[in-house]
């Protein structure tokens, strides 16, 4: 990401011509926030002089607290490219929460990534992350509105005329690189009407943007196409849901910390006790990594989606892989988060995990190398694996249980997010469904 200074952003909306500057940032839940501003007024923001009402965003004050300032990280400047052949050209900013004193909001969540991401500087780290988020492309009906249908029948990598989102894929993937992305791959997924694209991977920040922006980007483009981008876990049953897979590693001095090539595996202590401590804290971090009730419709067996709490290099039915590349590319990959998580929470509570890996020396338990989703229960047990929860509620209950996450998160969003998702599950379990109607209303 290039590294603009206030003075650069102020030159470069001069040379572009903007008149319209978006400033972004995300509440709790990882929903984007936007306060539109005339370029006029892009330098008192970029003072950090802007105020709004935190009190109307989930999560964040109360009323009598609401006074907000948005302060931008001028690095994230950036024009929207469908916008640049319009009247009115318009620019972004991501922006940092701050309290009315000058002090970081408890509240942001960007906030609380950086201090986690600061605990690793302290012991010498730079965290890198490469997401492959996956997303759905649905029709949409005569008004407009999203369906379920999907506009294709066609499976993993299958090329056009089969993949009729081909298209809209590919203006997503320019639009992406025109705001600074570096695309690495981007194909049709396994279920009808899901795609895959993939971008390169950066430092935790830059990553959560990226990510925050890409589903912005993703759902603006298929709008244009007469399409609606999903990004719900499990929109359909008896087909893949779509999930968002996080390549992590650390380095130190420049080096990749994770690899060894003296050690079993060459993998390095670090990268053991970093595995270890995404074990350990699993169950504890699903909650943020798996946010929605329908998250858990995705976390069975049967469609890809990790269920188990183990590790390997060869097969992909563990919660984590350590893919075949060493060296600079060596990596943890975390198989459970959708791409409907915060992206700032959850890189900050996996970071956490591994972080407490290293500083406790966990050890990892052996990798696992056969498909456990066709392992018997009896053999999970003897091997001493377990299942990540099985429900938002279940969760909870973890995330609640546990200090390293309420560490990680801070009081503020620990507590809010906590309340928020209860709300959630205590109205889910008063519905009363379709399913319930068919199987239960002339039987009894």
């Amino acid at each position: 990401m290039v590294k603009h200074t206030k003075e650069d952003v102020l030159n470069l909306a001069k040379k572009w011509d903007v008149r319209f500057i978006r400033l972004q940032f995300t509440d709790i839940l990882g929903i984007i926030k936007n306060v539109d501003i005339p370029v006029a007024q892009l330098e008192k923001a970029l003072d950090g002089e802007l105020m709004f009402d935190g009190s109307s965003i989930e999560g964040f004050v109360r009323i009598e607290e609401s006074d907000m300032l948005l302060k931008p990280d001028p690095s994230t400047f950036t024009l929207f490219p469908w916008a640049g052949s319009d009247k009115y050209t318009t620019a972004r900013l991501i922006c940092d929460v701050y309290t009315t004193e000058g002090n970081p909001f408890i509240g942001c969540p960007r906030s609380v990534l950086k201090k986690v991401i600061k605990e690793a500087e302290e012991l010498g780290y730079t965290f890198h992350v490469g997401p492959e988020p996956e997303f759905f492309l649905f029709s949409t009906d005569d008004k407009g509105r999203a369906t379920t249908q999907t506009h294709d029948n066609a499976g993993y990598f299958d090329l056009s005329p089969v993949d009729k989102g081909e298209e809209a894929r590919k203006e997503i993937v320019l639009t992406l690189q025109d705001m600074g992305f570096e695309i690495e791959a981007s194909h049709h997924e396994v279920a009808p009407g899901q795609h895959e694209i993939d971008f390169k991977y950066a430092d935790g920040i830059s990553t959560a943007d990226n990510i925050a922006t890409f589903r912005f980007v993703v759902r603006t483009i298929a709008q244009k196409h007469g399409l609606h981008a999903s990004f719900m876990p499990k929109p359909i049953f008896g087909i893949n849901g779509s999930g968002m897979h996080l390549h992590q590693s650390l380095f130190k001095d420049g080096k990749n910390a994770f690899y060894d090539p003296n050690k079993s595996h060459q993998l390095s202590d670090d990268a053991l006790h970093f595995i270890g401590g995404l074990i350990e804290n699993a169950r504890s971090f699903t909650a943020i990594t798996n946010p929605t009730i329908n998250s858990y419709k995705r976390l069975v067996p049967g469609y890809e989606a990790p269920v188990y709490i183990a590790w390997s290099e060869k097969n992909r039915s563990p919660l984590l892989r350590v893919p075949a590349r060493r060296g600079i590319g060596t990596r943890v990959e975390l198989r459970s988060p959708d791409p409907s998580c915060n992206p700032y929470l959850a890189l900050a509570v996996s970071l956490k995990a591994g972080l407490d890996g290293i500083k406790n020396k966990t050890k990892p338990p052996k990798p696992v190398d056969q498909n456990i989703y066709e392992m018997s229960q009896g053999e999970r047990i003897e091997q001493g694996i377990h299942s990540l929860p099985s429900s938002l509620e279940e969760a909870l209950f973890e995330l609640e249980s546990s200090v390293l996450m309420e560490e990680a998160l801070g009081q503020h969003v620990y507590h809010n997010f906590i309340a928020a998702k209860r709300i959630e599950w205590g109205l889910y379990s008063r519905q009363i469904s379709k399913w319930e109607i068919e199987q239960y209303l002339t039987t009894f």
